[in-house]
Parts: C-alpha cells; structure tokens; sequence
C-alpha cells in the first residue's frame, strides 16, 4: 500500500473529532446540537443517540474499520449514524443520492459495506440488487421486508459510551467520486486528515455558539467540511433536507444564523430571489462557498447584499494544496480563488511533469496537512494521482488548470479532462464560459467538445437565457465571438431552459457531451 505521509501542521491536531464531541456534550449538554425541520436536538440527547447507534452497530458484528453505508438526506438520523459509526471505530460511507443503481451496486460491493443505512425515498434506487449483497440493511422511515426499522434497532441497544479506542491513523470516511455513472473511486480520509481540518475551527468562528446552515447533502465533502467544524466547536448545525431559496432565507432569519457553507449555484438562486432584501440576514458572520468557482459578479453582489464575511476554498475531496479568498477583503480579486492556506504548497506542470514558468497555466498539483490516505484498494489509481518532486514528496495532480499571478492569487483554467483541443490548439471552456456569462441575457452556461471535422472537436456554446429575453441563439453566438480570438470562436449556440448539476452545484458536463459523441458512433 503507498504511504502517504502529509506534511505536519505548525499546531499538529492531538484530539479526535470522535473524542471531541464526547467532551462538548459533557461540557454543555443542555444546548443544541442539531436542528432539522421541527426537530431540535440537545447535545445530551445526540450524545445518548451516537452511543445507542454505536451499540447496535457492535451488537451487529462491526469490527474496527469496517464500513457503515448510509443512503439518505440530510436528517437528524443521518447525523446520528455518522457520529456512531465513529464510536463504534468503523467508517461512514456516505452514498451519494445522485448515483445511479449501477453506480451504487459498485459502491457497495467495493467497499464491502457491513451495514446500510436508507431512506425510503431511495429505496427503489437499491431494490435491484440489494437482496443480494451480505449486509445488514436498516430503514429510516419506512418497512419493507429484509430492512430492520432504525428505532426498533437503537430501542434495543445501550446509552452507555461503548469507549473503542481510536487511533488517528483508523479511517474516518470513504467518500466516492463518482456520483453519477462509471466506475466509483473511493478516497478514505482517516482521523488525522479530519482533525488537521479543526485548525479552522476557532479562526472561523464555529467555536462561538456558532448556528451553521448546511442545505448540501451530508454525502458530499463540501458538506462535511461545514459539519464536522460545527460540531467540533460545540455549536449547532442546522440541516435542510432539501434546498430552496427562499426556505433558506426564512431559517437564516427565523433562527439567526452565523454561518454558512454554499455552492455557487446556491449562492445564485438565493440572491435572485425577488425580495431578497427584505430579509433580515445581519446574523450572518462567515459564508463559505467551494465545490466549483463562484463567479466574480456573483461574488461582487454577494459582498454587497448578504452580510458577512466570503471565504471561497479551493481544494479537492482528496485533499492537497488549499487556496482561500477572503473575498470581502480583496475585492480586486474576485477573479481569482484565493492564496495558499497556511502549511500548503501548489506546483503547476505541464504535461510532460515539469514544472512551468511564473504566469504560465498549468495542471494545479498540491500538498499539505490535509491529504487523503489513498483511494480504497486501489494503489493503482492512488500512484497515478501522485506527483512527486525533486525531493520526493508527494502532491496530488488535480486536473484543473491554473496560474498564479503576481500576488500569488490563483487563477483557474479549466478541467484538464474539460479542455478541448481543436486543431491541435487546447481552449479552456472556462475562458469561453466567462464570455457568455458576461451577456445580460445570459444566466446560465456551459462549453463543451463536440465533434468537428475539420478540427477533430470544437466549442458549443449551451445557455439559459433570462426570462423575457427576445435575443436569438445566433446573435448570442455573434456577440461571444466578437470577443473571442479566431482560433477559440464557439461554433455554435444552442439555448436550454436549463443546465443538468449535481446536487452540490456542478455541471454535469459528461451528460452533455454523450448525445454529440454517441451521434458519431453511429
């Protein structure tokens, strides 16, 4: 198995998250914890819960690192089997609602998923193959034959702290990349890469009876670097099952949030709201945004209409090289995502692995506290994550294309796997993106490859225009490539009522090329 040594932080993390939140409910029992919908939950009751959830895990034959799967949104439950299963010295592997049948099978077979958590309204996504695979499956909310009932198994098992020593080398978590189709990676993080992220915890304020919102699913990494802070400083997390805009500004108002973590899509669809200015939102500290660029203007109206400071992360779910704007203190960078967070380096490369000159794009590798421990057996695909430089030391190849400017800002390219190259010539669809976002017409887009002839492949623009706008497809076209040079022109518009994205924002751009490239096949 390839080691991953990551490098030690200044302040190295010398508690566990598990033993954390033991602490905080002895410390302050009687104050939330958790809130979702109607439910309110105090630390002393969730404590009781995590260790009621960790003995039947044990009661069921869960050994020490194995994995405990979880199907479901965000709920109190949810909560619950996460923290328990850490108790319990096993590993949460939270299944992403996105994923297909297929997709899920892989899943749970790779990771040999000793337990299964489900809600009904994913159940059908599972009743294929579920009967076939040897675990135990308990259900959240609904009976079904071969499902045990959630409630029925914690009524039967113990409130007493079942005390399994952990150590920070054990698994936290196996999350997988894939969410959609295709074969699933699963990238483990163990007790030492989520402790190291705790680093944030007191500078970001979660540790001051902080009430954080989280409208993105708990299967997502995006979430549970919003999650796992919350609880670590003894605050409250607010869960919204489901996002919507404007529920999401009514519980910002009704119960005073602090903070926040968004994508950007969010960040959109909450500042379009109409009456968007009428809601109280002073409560708000801190908002952070990450899983895919937040656009400059975005950010601009976010800085002047929603209080609070704007933290933008950029980073991987596998870890490495961390970059942080704080958006409201430079303004003239919004373009940007940010500098190096503390303890972390980037190196950009090009193709052949070396690396490039000051100002030129290159593939974005990175390293630093936070890494991941490798991809779930397979060292295969962890070796070629990796590069390594003169001195040996491990970085994470991420895929995106990058530079940094004169300041040491990060500026993004694109996807390296999104980049199309047209006769020989590599476009950035991000570069061409920005140009029809900077359309009054334009709210939403997407460039991809589709097949050429002539070039091999080529940009296609694909937009939603504004509501009430009269402007064809063509004129669209004309005004983008006005102000695009000739080798990176866009062959052609087509307009859409709206863009496919994952639920924490991102575009499915594989969804979007498969009907061009298939029509070649044939």
């Amino acid at each position: 198995m390839i080691k991953i040594t990551p490098p030690t932080p200044e302040t190295p993390p010398t508690q566990t998250i598990v033993a954390r939140i033991r602490a905080n409910a002895a410390a302050h029992p009687d104050d939330l914890a958790l809130v979702c919908g109607e439910a309110r939950v105090t630390w002393c009751a969730f404590d009781a819960r995590i260790n009621r959830v960790a003995n039947a895990l044990l009661a069921m034959g869960l050994r020490k690192g194995d994995n405990v799967a979880v199907l479901s949104a965000n709920s109190v439950a949810y909560a619950e089997v996460f923290m328990g299963t850490l108790r319990a010295g096993g590993c949460i592997t939270p299944l992403s609602s996105m994923a297909a049948p297929e997709a899920l099978h892989k899943m749970l077979v790779d990771s040999g998923a000793k337990a299964l958590f489900v809600a009904d309204q994913y159940a059908d996504l599972l009743a294929g193959f579920v009967e076939d695979l040897p675990l135990k499956r308990i259900a959240f909310d609904f009976e079904r034959g071969g499902y045990a009932g959630y409630e029925t198994e914690l009524a039967q098992a113990a409130t007493t702290d079942p005390d399994i020593p952990i150590e920070m080398s054990d698994p936290f978590n196996l999350i997988y990349s894939s969410g959609t189709t295709g074969t699933p990676k699963g990238i483990v993080h163990n007790h030492w890469m989520r402790a190291a992220q705790m680093d944030r915890v007191s500078p970001n304020g979660y540790d001051d009876n902080a009430r954080t919102l989280i409208s993105t699913p708990l299967y997502s990494n995006t979430t549970i670097v919003s999650f796992l802070p919350t609880l670590f400083g003894g605050s409250t997390v607010h869960l919204m099952p489901k996002f919507d805009a404007r529920a999401y500004l009514e519980i910002v108002q009704r119960e005073q949030i602090t903070h926040t973590m968004l994508v950007p899509v969010q960040y959109k669809r909450i500042m379009d709201v109409p009456d968007f200015d009428a809601f109280d939102l002073s409560s708000m500290r801190v908002k952070f945004s990450t899983s895919a660029p937040l656009r400059a203007d975005v950010k601009q109206d976010v800085l002047a209409r929603f209080p609070g400071k704007l933290l933008e992360y950029y980073g991987l779910t596998e870890g490495g090289g961390v970059t942080v704007l704080a958006a409201h203190e430079y303004p003239d960078k919004l373009h940007t995502v940010g500098k190096l967070a503390p303890g972390n380096d980037i190196r950009l490369i090009d193709s052949a692995g070396r690396e490039v000159p000051q100002g030129e794009v290159g593939e974005i590798c990175g390293r630093g506290p936070t890494m991941m421990a490798g991809y779930y057996g397979r060292d295969d695909l962890t070796a070629d994550y990796i590069w390594r430089d003169a001195e040996d030391r491990i970085y994470f190849r991420s895929g995106d294309m990058g530079s940094f400017d004169e300041d040491g800002f990060l500026v993004l390219s694109d996807r390296k796997k999104d980049m199309i190259i047209s006769g020989g010539l590599n476009i950035f669809a991000n570069d061409l993106e920005l140009v029809l976002l900077d359309d009054p017409d334009v709210t939403d887009a997407a460039v991809i490859g589709v097949p050429s002839d002539a070039w091999g492949e080529t940009p296609l623009g694909l937009v939603v225009l504004r509501a009430g706008a009269t402007r064809s497809d063509g004129d669209i076209l004309a005004q983008a490539n006005a102000r695009l040079g000739k080798s990176h022109r866009l062959s052609g518009i087509e307009v859409r009522d709206h863009l496919p994205r994952s639920t924490i924002g991102k575009i499915l751009k594989k969804d979007l090329r498969i009907p061009y490239w298939e029509k070649e096949k044939q």
